[in-house]
């Protein structure tokens, strides 16, 4: 089975796509987990609660691949929860470094920041954009990832990673 996460900073479309993407090839996906653990303990966050989040998106994860038919779509991944916890606290857990060592997907797309920023309450960098995609883009070579770079309005952002699933 083919493992596709999507990954990035806020507000770049990650969530549509994967939805989008899963519907096109009629098979499943892993919601992000961060919006439902947040939507109900309340937007202040600590690094325990960030562990407790990297838990909830591997569950979801692997109940999605559970139920998939050939590709399985990951909106966000772990990559996400390290950059978000070395942000607010300095540090990621050892275990989380750890499993992003193991963990490998075989594609990785990179929606850009090209699209405008939407308000939502979970939300919190508006202004730094540019700084966390660069850190995305970073991570993901240091990592050796396959990944695909995608931008434009949401029509060409799906074509761009219809064509990179199907070229796997």
């Amino acid at each position: 089975m083919l493992r596709v996460a999507i990954t990035g900073p806020e507000s770049t479309g990650k969530s549509t796509l994967s939805r989008l993407l899963a519907e096109y090839y009629k098979t499943t996906w892993a919601p992000e987990y961060a919006r439902q653990y947040l939507e109900e303990y309340g937007p202040g966050y600590t690094l325990q609660d960030l562990e407790a989040i990297a838990h909830g998106q591997l569950a979801a994860e692997a109940a999605a691949a559970a139920t998939a038919h050939e590709v399985v779509f990951f909106d966000t991944d772990l990559l996400v929860i390290k950059i978000w916890a070395e942000d607010a606290f300095g540090q990621c857990p050892a275990w989380i470094l750890r499993q992003l060592e193991q963990q490998r997907y075989d594609l990785v797309l990179l929606p850009n920041i090209d699209l405008p920023w939407e308000f939502d309450p979970l939300r919190e960098h508006p202004h730094r954009r540019q700084y966390f995609y660069d850190l995305y883009l970073n991570e993901l070579r240091n990592m050796g990832a396959t990944y695909v770079e995608i931008n434009g309005p949401p029509a060409q952002r799906f074509e761009q990673a219809r064509k990179a699933v199907d070229a796997l």
